[in-house]
């Protein structure tokens, strides 16, 4: 893991120590920032390897390359790798680790052994979930929710990617546990509340989500194990128990866990925005707040995953109005971007423009969410084709775009080189269009009535099924030149400057790449975030 760097460069955090065991044993949290990146990529490739399969299966009703059991396991773990695996501590733990303690003047997050522990028991998990794939017996196939009543009864692996998907429960808690800490007690000389960047504001309200939320579904998660083990009758009916009580406790945990997902992507666009347009964020407080109560509402919401489950119809109201308050904060948020680009000196480098697509895939995620909150529409989307394109856009079209723009907008810092703009502009151009192309035929299929998670379809669906599966091959196209792009420059870019962007933040005042200890001195903050020496004037006014 070298950076190709002669004898005669400043040491850094990549040429302090050199050695696969000093990565193994190290408590840089840049190094285990890297850790993450390193392995959440290997597990994005297999997970997507595994949906372009899904896809080419539904190229054409009936069986076309697999089996349905086959499809129903391939589906599961597709779904427990990109949720559990990925998309919850994919920006906290990759850009977060990395990231966090230099933009609020910290050499190190609060706890750096904890740091490395949580990576360790990261993996972990997901060994565990991945081996259930091929331990005996069947591969877990009850998707990625565990529903009850089926979790409990199937004769497939249920145990273990249950307990796969516990054990990375609890690197989520401590990730967040260590932020906060992090954040009360480490922050520079000088540096308020109110003088801290936004991406550490988003990180702030995830990592309560992280800390109060994810032991629910832990306690979840172990409840249906007893079931399966002990026959506890929890949840499966015959064993007396209650599958309506299972949904209320997986959504309690795992709707705020969309926010675990989505928040650190507004906080990374929030640093992009004023730094390609060279201008202060528009609402500073507005959007750091609106952070606060998105996490806090999202506590409140998740009885929309259940309108047609049997909960009353007072119950129904209630948590459809929450589910259209929720998205006021979001709205804050889109303003208050669009207000900051507003008159500033737009360079359209390709980390705003994976910002950009961020916002375009994240209202049509949200207006495609307001529909499904509303009592009337959602009994007729439930379960259809139309709830996965949504998923799909506010997962993928979030938290996927928010790290790729993440990576590209900081992959200069991290690595101290630059790679390709034309081959970014490229790639992003086949993600983008491939994403619609594949998801965005699935709200009319789901409107049509074709049921999500099924292995087959009536032919009236073959022609969008057929165009989705050609989205998914375009998609994939883009995320390969997209990879192999920073890939190639890791190793053949031109060596990057310390500040490329013009950016003001912390991170931006340090060498590339950074020293180990991120800082010769700590710094005294003594002006507010995003202050600009010399503010962008419009000439022609």
């Amino acid at each position: 893991m070298s950076n190709h760097i002669s004898a005669d460069t400043p040491s850094n955090y990549l040429t302090h120590k050199t050695g696969l065991l000093s990565w193994l044993t190290t408590t840089d949290h840049k190094r285990i920032g890297l850790l993450y990146l390193y392995t959440i990529t290997i597990f994005f490739l297999t997970a997507a390897v595994l949906g372009l399969l899904m896809r080419i299966e539904k190229f054409a009703p009936g069986e076309t390359i697999m089996t349905a059991q086959t499809y129903n396991a391939m589906f599961t773990i597709h779904g427990i790798i990109m949720i559990f695996v990925i998309v919850i501590p994919g920006l906290s733990a990759v850009f977060g680790n990395f990231f966090l303690p230099i933009m609020i003047g910290a050499k190190d997050v609060a706890f750096p052994r904890l740091n490395l522990f949580t990576w360790y028991i990261y993996i972990t998990g997901a060994s565990i979930a991945l081996f259930s794939q091929f331990a005996y017996g069947h591969s877990p196939d009850a998707g990625w929710t565990f529903y009850v009543p089926y979790s409990a009864q199937s004769h497939s692996n249920m145990v273990l990617a249950l307990m796969g998907a516990f054990v990375l429960g609890f690197a989520s808690i401590l990730t967040g546990l260590n932020f906060l800490v992090t954040m009360h007690r480490m922050r520079a000389p000088g540096m308020t509340w109110f003088k801290m960047p936004l991406f550490p504001w988003s990180l702030y309200a995830t990592a309560w989500v992280q800390l109060l939320a994810t032991p629910i579904i832990g306690i979840t998660l172990l409840m249906v194990v007893a079931e399966r083990v002990l026959k506890i009758g929890f949840f499966d009916p015959t064993l007396g128990g209650d599958p309506v009580l299972y949904q209320h406790l997986f959504w309690i945990y795992s709707h705020p866990a969309v926010y675990v997902m989505i928040l650190p992507a507004m906080g990374v666009v929030t640093e992009i925005f004023p730094t390609f347009a060279q201008k202060p964020v528009f609402g500073y407080g507005a959007i750091a707040i609106s952070s606060l109560a998105i996490a806090l509402i999202g506590y409140f919401v998740w009885g929309h995953h259940m309108f047609v489950a049997g909960i009353g119809y007072n119950s129904r109201v209630f948590f459809s109005l929450l589910t259209f308050l929720v998205a006021i904060p979001s709205a804050i948020k889109v303003f208050n971007w669009l207000g900051t680009l507003y008159g500033g000196s737009i360079d359209l480098k390709p980390p705003l423009l994976y910002a950009l697509g961020f916002i375009s895939l994240f209202i049509i995620g949200g207006f495609s969410g307001l529909t499904q909150g509303a009592l009337a529409a959602n009994v007729h989307i439930t379960d259809t084709d139309f709830v996965v394109a949504h998923f799909h856009y506010i997962v993928f079209g979030g938290m996927g775009f928010g790290f790729f723009a993440a990576i590209h907008y900081w992959y200069p810092k991290i690595w101290g080189k630059m790679y390709n703009f034309r081959w970014a502009y490229i790639g992003f151009g086949f993600i983008y269009v491939g994403f619609h192309t594949l998801y965005f035929p699935m709200f009319i299929l789901g409107l049509m009535g074709m049921p999500r998670r099924y292995f087959d379809y009536l032919p009236r669906f073959q022609p969008l099924q057929e165009v989705s599966t050609i989205g998914a091959f375009i998609l994939i196209t883009g995320i390969i030149i997209m990879i192999s792009n920073l890939v190639y420059h890791y190793y053949k870019g031109a060596v990057a400057p310390a500040n490329p962007w013009h950016g003001v933040t912390l991170e931006w005042k340090i060498p590339s790449p950074p020293p180990h200890e991120n800082f010769d001195e700590v710094p005294v903050i003594t002006h507010p975030p995003y202050y600009f020496e010399k503010p962008f004037v419009d000439e022609g006014m």
